[in-house]
């Protein structure tokens, strides 16, 4: 604490104090008995000191605890022509507002089953119960039911007032999912879900999640059209198959639902013209080279044939196989880089490292060393976000004098 004593004249006074701090990289003036001299010039000084001292009695502000992050799920959905499913998240949504999201959702325990407790690694694994999440949500958000029909192996076919009519029950928890797809001769397809990658959300933000990614390739369609509704698409069993086109449902979560190619979505994101997230971005830029059309500078490009695609799946899923770890394993939790290692660039934008799994999972599970995202937070969510290699970036600092 401080001791003020009178002042002597208008034009100063003297106070001793117990603890000497310094304010602005400036200390008062120390007489030789002990007695600091504040004059008019520095005498704002004095009452920082004082402030900032009496602060010293007060209880220190309790920090708030961590939040649990949420199980979900999510897919990346590539339709017969190899393009990707996203939605457009409403406005008012409390996660992702008014961005291109891959369907997805939390894992309910009356459709999809119970989880490990919050302390339980395994909690973080890939298992029944979030793949029975993604098949569901992907139904409750698109319409598209990734299920096969008991009998043949194939995808099952609904029409459309049934469809409807089942989003509608299972939105609204009235009717269990595998219950629904059991009375219409199906069974959720779990075993084609390609796991590829977790997302944790940083510890800084009140809602957390701990989503896995998911995968999954629509059968091929051996016509050259862009517009799923009535084309006729080959499962592996050489049955054509009628899947229907995405609509969204109806605005409860979203406001629209397309398909296109990876390098056109991300286009679209790189010019502003949608909101997509780095979590989003990132995956559809790893996809992008294997999942283009012939000409990457026109996405509006005719379909590649039937082979050409069946080549583009073929090296997709052998990059799927690799990496280090493998991306069924990587745990990405993206927190922003400090200024010693990146930091903030000098054109506004943040450099969010890859390479931390979270707090949940530090030491267990790893992530993604080899890139970093380049984005730039705004008021409306984020802009200018790109995808660069963490070496390119270490460089750029060493050449600044960063490092």
């Amino acid at each position: 604490m401080l001791l003020v004593q009178r002042p002597h004249c208008r034009t100063s006074m003297h106070i001793s104090a117990t603890i000497v701090r310094r304010i602005n990289n400036k200390f008062l003036p120390l007489q030789s008995n002990g007695i600091f001299s504040v004059t008019p010039k520095n005498k704002l000084l004095v009452h920082q000191v004082r402030a900032q001292s009496t602060n010293l009695d007060m209880p220190l502000k309790e920090k708030k605890p961590v939040a649990i992050p949420r199980p979900s799920s999510s897919v990346i959905l590539v339709s017969p022509e190899n393009q990707v499913l996203l939605l457009r998240r409403v406005k008012t949504s409390s996660s992702f507002a008014s961005a291109y999201v891959f369907p997805g959702g939390n894992v309910s325990s009356f459709h999809d089953g119970d989880l490990p407790p919050p302390e339980d690694h395994s909690r973080h694994q890939d298992s029944e119960a979030y793949r029975l999440a993604a098949i569901r949500e992907t139904f409750e958000e698109s319409g598209i039911i990734l299920a096969k029909n008991n009998g043949f192996g194939r995808l099952i076919e609904v029409n459309d007032a049934e469809r409807e009519d089942g989003r509608q029950l299972v939105h609204s928890n009235k009717v269990d999912f595998r219950k629904w797809l059991a009375g219409k001769g199906g069974r959720a397809d779990t075993d084609n879900l390609i796991p590829f990658t977790r997302w944790v959300t940083p510890t800084n933000l009140a809602k957390r999640f701990t989503t896995q990614m998911y995968v999954y390739l629509l059968p091929l369609s051996h016509e050259s059209s862009s517009s799923l509704k009535g084309s006729g698409s080959t499962d592996a069993e050489g049955s054509e198959v009628v899947i229907p086109a995405p609509t969204h449902d109806g605005g409860k979560e979203h406001t629209a639902a397309r398909f296109l190619p990876p390098s056109k979505w991300l286009e679209l994101a790189q010019s502003g013209r949608i909101i997509m997230f780095p979590p989003q971005f990132f995956l559809l830029h790893q996809l992008s080279p294997f999942l283009s059309p012939h000409n990457p500078k026109n996405a509006g490009a005719p379909i590649p044939s039937y082979e050409d695609r069946q080549q583009q799946r073929k090296a997709m899923l052998e990059f799927l196989k690799g990496g280090t770890p493998p991306w069924a394993e990587k745990v990405i939790s993206p927190i922003a880089l400090p200024p010693a290692h990146g930091g903030k660039r000098e054109d506004g934008r943040q450099i969010l490292g890859l390479d931390k799994p979270g707090p949940e999972l530090k030491g267990i599970r790893e992530g993604e060393k080899d890139h970093v995202v380049l984005v730039e937070f705004k008021k409306e969510g984020p802009r200018r976000v790109e995808v660069r290699k963490r070496s390119e970036i270490v460089a750029e600092g060493r050449a600044k004098g960063k490092l």
